[in-house]
């Protein structure tokens, strides 16, 4: 699938905001994605032209590619871009890492509300 001619849009990111650059744009495409704005398939603008599009570094988009390829949500493939992928992919792969954790917890002898609160705190620590 081509690029996304609606991608982003006239969205821009906040530049006075407390939330890094980088965090607000992972935060829009989860956003399109899990709306089905940005279908499965969708190939993402590469990065220099995004970061041209919204007037900010290479490395900005480039850390936020990075990270949602990490999760799951986008998926680099070479010449043919970065693509958005299918939620079912990215929640069985959170799924598996949702057990690693569960069972490392509970080797660990932690209950469920201090798995919870751990996983809570480590959420909330960037």
């Amino acid at each position: 699938m081509s690029a996304s001619a609606g991608f982003p849009g006239s969205w821009h990111p906040n530049q006075s905001s407390t939330v890094a650059l980088y965090e607000q744009l992972r935060l829009r495409i989860i956003e399109l994605a899990d709306s089905g704005a940005l279908p499965a398939g969708t190939r993402l603008p590469a990065v220099r032209g995004l970061a041209d599009q919204l007037d900010v570094a290479p490395h900005t988009v480039a850390r936020a590619y990075k990270e949602l390829e990490a999760a799951g949500v986008v998926a680099t493939r070479g010449r043919n871009g970065t693509v958005v992928c299918a939620r079912d992919d990215r929640w069985s792969a959170l799924a598996a890492v949702a057990a690693d954790y569960s069972a490392a917890a509970k080797a660990q002898g932690a209950s469920f509300a201090e798995a919870v609160q751990l996983l809570a705190a480590a959420y909330d620590a960037d």
